[in-house]
Parts: structure tokens; C-alpha cells; sequence
């Protein structure tokens, strides 16, 4: 009976593993974003890793899948369930901190592909600790399948196969698209909320300061608030989270008016986003000119999407010689869309059509 709750495990938590990190190797850019979220205040504000997050993030689900691989194979099992057991605990760390002061409502576990709840990841982590450790007391029972030199082939080539996909996936768009934005959504409909969706519960809480110190008080509590109490600010505390639209944030901001309606409204139309003109690539800019000549000579309407400052838009312009208008969208929309800066949405009033990084603008279908 133990070997048999041994080996499960170990199928278990090796499949999962293997599954977790291909999914997040099949964006590691998505995968980096979610890191910087944790890095940044009011995470664990250490921005000096922000940086560092992409590397960060194609280190660790490469380790997530090498190590799955491992497991099941049974090779060098006291490191590798050591290794597991680490990586367990941190995550356990990372999702009950997140769940329980509610600062990050994705842990990224499973990348676009399924969303869970701070708290439902946080249950997911335990249950994989009890496995582990499992298979951590048993470990003698997690045996090789194959020879020495075969266990060594494996493992090598699945970190090398692993490598090599990181690094054509940082060169192009994910293979697999699990966002709201991909192929064939359409932009209006991904906003709806459905008739009868639940809707959110929300508490009005008042901050005053009270002889120096800022304290919280709800709209009952205003009959009888403290003498000399000094009103800060007001806030709102979700207290059920109603239904949120899979599109939400979408925004094409110009001269302070939405014109989404309008645009999405367009039969040909061409979205080039970058979402920080600051930071976007070079090489890629320097293709946008001559891309959007060819795409209004072909009656597309061309326009750019971004969230950098009127500055940075007129000196993107000036720099690549872009003719087309800027308008604008948040920054963590804009990502989701798309992972390349720049990158390129071609839609047909508001379903998306066609979706290319810029080292694959040859391939778009004008």
C-alpha cells in the first residue's frame, strides 16, 4: 500500500509540475510580468529584482519541468524530491502571503491558461506539499526506470529541448494563446457582462486621522466619529468580487474620449502596440513605417496603442517616421494583448484576425 501511494504520488506531482511549467514556458514573458507583480510594492517591494524577472522566470519553469521530468524517471530522486520539496515551500510562502493580505489576485500557477483564486492556489500548494512529502519520507521507494546513461540522455535533452523553446518563444508569441485577446475574439463581446451576472458587494470605508494616526471607519460609524477626527481619503473594499468581463480596462484614449466604438467599428483596421515607446525594440520600430505605407495602401486604418506620455509619442514619431496616431490604453492591458514591444493586431470590426511579433511581420496576411 505505501509503494502504491509512493508512485502515485510521484505521477502526480511530476505530471503537475511538468504541466505547470510548460504551460508559463509557453509565455515566459506573461510568466516575468507576474514575477515583477510579486517584486513590486505592495508585494514584497524589492525592485532591484524587477529587472531581473525575465531571466527569473525562465529559469525557474525550466527547473519546474526538469525537475517533473526527473521525478518520473527516478533519476538522482534524493535531489530532485529535495529540490521539489524547496520550491513547494516557497511557493507555499508566495500564495498564502498574496492570498492572505490580498495584494496579488493571480498567483500565475498555470499562466493564462486557468485562473485561480489567491486562495484556491494557495490549497493547490498544500495539497502538493502533502504529496511531496510523500514522497520525501518514502524516497527509497522512488526507484530509476532506466539505466544511468539513459536517465542522463533525458535529462539533458529535456533541458536543452527546454532552453531552446525559451529561447524562440522570447523571439516570437506564445504557441499556444490562452488570453482573451487571442485569434478570433471579438473585443466587444469579451466586454459584456452578462444579464443576471453576479454583481460585486462593495463596503465604503472613510479614512481619518485621529491624533496622528489614520484609522478606517464604515458609513455607520460617521454619527459618531471622534473629536478633531481630520478626513483623508475614502476607499472601497470588495467584499464579494461580482463578475469581471474576460476584456476589461480596453481603452483607445485620444484628446480625452474613448473612441473604441468607432474604431472597432472598423473593417480593416491595424493596431501596432507597444505598450512603453521608452523601452520598445529598435529593430522592431523600424519596420512600423513602411508596414503601416503597405497596410493603408491596402485600406486598412492604421493606428498605434500605447501608454506612454504625448513626449515619448511625438519622439517615437519623429525618431522612426511614423505617420500613424497614437492612442491610449493601460499598460498591463496593453501586455496582455500582446508580449512583443512593438507587436501587431490586425482586426475586422473588433474580432481579432491576425496577431504577429515584429520578427514576424513577413508572415501577416495584409
Amino acid at each position: 500500500m505505501k509503494n502504491i501511494i509512493t508512485q502515485f504520488s510521484r505521477l502526480f506531482v511530476g505530471l503537475l509540475f511538468i504541466i505547470s511549467g510548460l504551460i508559463k514556458l509557453n509565455d515566459p514573458v506573461g510568466f516575468s510580468y507576474k514575477l515583477a507583480e510579486y517584486f513590486s510594492e505592495p508585494v514584497f517591494n524589492i525592485p532591484f529584482l524587477v529587472p531581473l524577472s525575465l531571466g527569473l522566470a525562465i529559469f525557474l519553469v525550466i527547473v519546474e519541468v526538469v525537475l517533473g521530468v526527473m521525478l518520473l524517471i527516478g533519476y538522482k530522486s534524493k535531489f530532485t524530491i529535495g529540490s521539489l520539496f524547496l520550491m513547494i515551500v516557497l511557493f507555499t510562502f508566495l500564495t498564502f502571503y498574496s492570498a492572505y493580505f490580498d495584494v496579488v489576485k493571480d498567483c500565475g500557477c498555470f499562466g493564462d491558461a486557468l485562473k485561480l483564486t489567491p486562495w484556491q492556489s494557495f490549497t493547490k500548494d498544500i495539497v502538493l506539499l502533502f504529496f511531496i512529502l510523500i514522497l520525501f519520507i518514502n524516497q527509497k521507494l522512488v526507484k530509476p526506470l532506466f539505466a544511468n546513461s539513459i536517465q542522463n540522455t533525458i535529462t539533458y535533452a529535456t533541458i536543452i529541448l527546454c532552453i531552446l523553446m525559451a529561447v524562440w518563444l522570447l523571439n516570437h508569441l506564445p504557441l499556444v494563446d490562452f488570453r482573451p485577446y487571442k485569434v478570433e475574439a471579438n473585443i466587444q463581446k469579451g466586454m459584456e457582462i452578462p444579464e443576471g451576472a453576479p454583481q460585486s458587494v462593495v463596503e465604503m470605508l472613510f479614512i481619518y486621522n485621529v491624533n496622528g494616526v489614520d484609522k478606517e471607519f464604515t458609513t455607520d460609524d460617521l454619527m459618531n466619529l471622534p473629536d478633531g477626527a481630520n478626513f483623508v481619503e475614502r476607499k472601497d473594499k470588495v467584499i464579494t468580487e461580482g463578475y469581471v468581463p474576460p476584456i476589461h480596462d480596453f481603452t483607445m484614449m485620444k484628446d480625452d474620449y474613448d473612441h473604441k466604438d468607432e474604431l472597432l467599428a472598423e473593417p480593416k483596421l491595424m493596431m501596432i502596440v507597444t505598450y512603453d515607446l521608452a523601452i520598445s525594440e529598435e529593430a522592431g520600430m523600424n519596420k512600423l513605417n513602411k508596414l503601416s505605407q503597405e497596410a493603408k495602401a491596402k485600406g486598412y486604418k492604421v493606428i498605434g496603442m500605447t501608454n506612454s506620455s504625448t513626449e515619448e509619442v511625438a519622439k517615437a514619431q519623429k525618431t522612426y517616421g511614423l505617420t500613424f496616431d497614437f492612442y491610449k490604453c493601460d499598460a498591463i492591458t496593453l501586455k496582455t494583448i500582446e508580449r512583443a514591444n512593438p507587436s501587431i493586431v490586425l482586426l475586422e470590426k473588433g474580432t481579432i484576425k491576425q496577431k504577429v511579433h515584429y520578427n514576424d511581420i513577413e508572415d501577416l496576411k495584409l
